[in-house]
């Protein structure tokens, strides 16, 4: 599908006392129901467009196929709001196991919360990319630069695959988590290598975000908004260059510094 617009709303803006009425673009909430290999898998909320991308990135994250070539076929019923994913092999497609929370040990370091998906699917990364504070600045100048659906609706999150000089691939959706799983989608759609990739975010940096790199395989996560201090622990021990709150000329690099250049730490 396109990039999500639709009619424009009116309705009465208020500036003091005074109303105007104005007509503006809202963004679209759209559910997309998953069927995997013919039974009800999931559901989500999602903005409507690069479906294909986030129904496979999505699967990816959940830990139900590593691989592009793992689905037999994915169809779309964008109208009605379905994906029907067939793959070569039988799953368990218990929604409780995708849900069920998991007590255990992340790398053998920190005592952290998991899905028991993550326990299966999250892995420490050894890439050795290393970028400088100014391409860092300069990418997420181009993130919001590329933001087409921010700037008219105030209602996305954006996610990109970035190398140190560019912006590669870039997603928006309502939710922080979609956009991330369509940029995941992408990369295995298309067969990204990863060895000199990050990717340049626009959202809170929560635990459940951190796992979600983890699994996509990249070693810097470049946000301009802030981090929990689970996400943190996660990242320490996961090995991920955790930077927050990028925004014009200032960064604050939580984790891992030795991927920046200027940070003058040895790996």
């Amino acid at each position: 599908m396109g990039d999500g617009k639709q009619d424009k709303w009116e309705f009465i803006r208020f500036n003091g006392n005074e109303p105007v009425p104005v007509a503006e673009e809202i963004v679209r909430e759209f559910p997309l129901t998953i069927f995997l290999n013919g039974e009800e898998f999931a559901t989500m909320v999602c903005s409507p467009n690069h479906l294909e991308e986030l129904v496979i990135g999505f699967l990816a994250s959940e830990g139900i196929v590593r691989l592009y070539e793992e689905i037999k076929d994915l169809k779309l019923d964008a109208e009605r709001g379905f994906a029907y994913v067939e793959l070569y092999r039988e799953v368990d497609v218990s929604l409780a196991e995708h849900s069920k929370r998991f007590i255990g040990s992340c790398c053998g370091k920190s005592r952290q919360f998991y899905f028991k998906s993550d326990v299966k699917t999250a892995k420490t990364i050894t890439s050795k990319i290393t970028i400088s504070a100014e391409q860092c600045y300069n990418l997420m100048k181009e993130l919001l630069i590329r933001s087409d659906q921010f700037r008219r609706t105030g209602g996305v999150h954006n996610a990109a695959l970035a190398t140190s000089e560019g912006l590669l691939e870039v997603r928006s959706d309502i939710g922080r988590h979609n956009a991330l799983d369509k940029v995941y989608g992408t990369i295995l759609q298309q067969k990204i290598p990863l060895k000199d990739k990050l990717i340049v975010f626009s959202g809170r940096i929560s635990s459940e975000v951190l796992l979600k790199i983890s699994k996509i395989g990249v070693g810097i996560l470049l946000s301009k908004s802030a981090p929990t201090d689970l996400a943190l622990s996660l990242a320490n021990d996961l090995g991920i260059t955790a930077i927050g709150f990028a925004r014009e000329n200032k960064m604050n690099v939580y984790t891992h510094p030795n991927r920046i250049r200027e940070a003058g730490i040895k790996s």
